[in-house]
């Protein structure tokens, strides 16, 4: 738990938060290993929108994001919120970075996830 003040410093990040569905109509693990990660992707209830995150252990991982579960010849936005090259769990547990990008089902996203770090993505059609 945490207080609602701590998150008043990141609102950039907080965005996330503000736009992930509640309700889904697909979920799709997308690799996963219990005690040691998990990368999962959601589809928001009623729309063609994509909430994809992905969580490790006290090991830092490279991971590859494979979007091929976005329907075919759609166009996309991603935003990316993701552990910045200093984050670190213990050290430097608040560096992230955000970043967007256009995707389709045909782009594989390169990760790294910081020790006990993760990453989390929105994906939304491009109309």
């Amino acid at each position: 738990c945490d207080l609602p003040e701590n998150y008043e410093r990141h609102l950039d990040a907080f965005q996330f938060i503000k736009d992930v569905a509640v309700d889904w109509d697909d979920t799709k693990i997308l690799s996963a290993e219990p005690g040691d990660y998990i990368h999962t992707a959601r589809k928001a209830k009623g729309s063609e929108n994509w909430f994809v995150g992905g969580v490790t252990d006290e090991n830092a991982r490279d991971f590859t994001v494979d979007l091929s579960f976005l329907e075919k010849g759609k166009k996309y936005e991603a935003t990316i919120y993701a552990d910045a090259v200093n984050a670190d769990y213990k050290t430097n547990p608040q560096a992230y970075k955000i970043s967007k990008q256009k995707v389709t089902n045909k782009t594989k996203l390169q990760l790294r996830t910081a020790a006990g770090g993760g990453y989390a993505i929105s994906i939304v059609e491009v109309k």
